[in-house]
């Protein structure tokens, strides 16, 4: 059986045997960090947007960039773990830019999806999802869930010690 988890050169090829398949492929991105029920509800609505789910998952580096020094929370090989064992999803592969514009450039998807807070003309990638004749779409978040509140609210309740701790 093979892997979700693959290399980029690697997804580029299943991206393009899919889509030789006639498959409709369904591109996203994010940290996804701690997974919570937000995660799990924006997953399920860009794969129902398609035939199959690939996610462009930013590495450790990428997230310490972007969202500071104590991110992420998990390390990329167990987050990456984690969205590949959602039904969901049928490709992980990582990324170490800051934006994953490279990566929709090189695998060019069907559909390019992001959360409704994102507005198109932000969305990295979408000028060349677009020029190659795919869609850009956004689906709706499930209000009050981030990644970034459950570790406020984590601090909130145990202190800024908690977050070093083991469990």
């Amino acid at each position: 059986m093979p892997t979700k988890l693959s290399t980029q050169e690697e997804t580029r090829q299943k991206v393009r045997d899919w889509q030789n398949e006639g498959k409709l492929v369904v591109f996203t991105n994010g940290c996804f960090d701690i997974l919570h029920a937000g995660h799990v509800r924006y997953l399920a609505a860009a794969r129902a947007l398609g035939d199959v789910l690939v996610i462009g998952l930013n590495s450790d580096a990428s997230i310490r960039r972007i969202k500071g020094p104590n991110r992420p929370v998990c390390c990329q090989e167990d987050r990456a773990e984690v969205l590949a064992a959602l039904a969901a999803v049928d490709a992980v592969t990582l990324f170490d830019d800051d934006t994953p514009e490279n990566l929709i450039g090189e695998l060019l998807p069907d559909v390019l999806v992001k959360g409704a807070d994102w507005p198109v003309d932000r969305i990295a990638g979408a000028a060349a999802v677009l020029a190659h004749g795919g869609t850009v779409r956004t689906v709706p978040l499930l209000e009050g869930r981030s990644t970034t509140g459950i570790i406020d609210a984590i601090v909130q309740l145990y202190g800024a010690g908690a977050a070093g701790g083991k469990g």
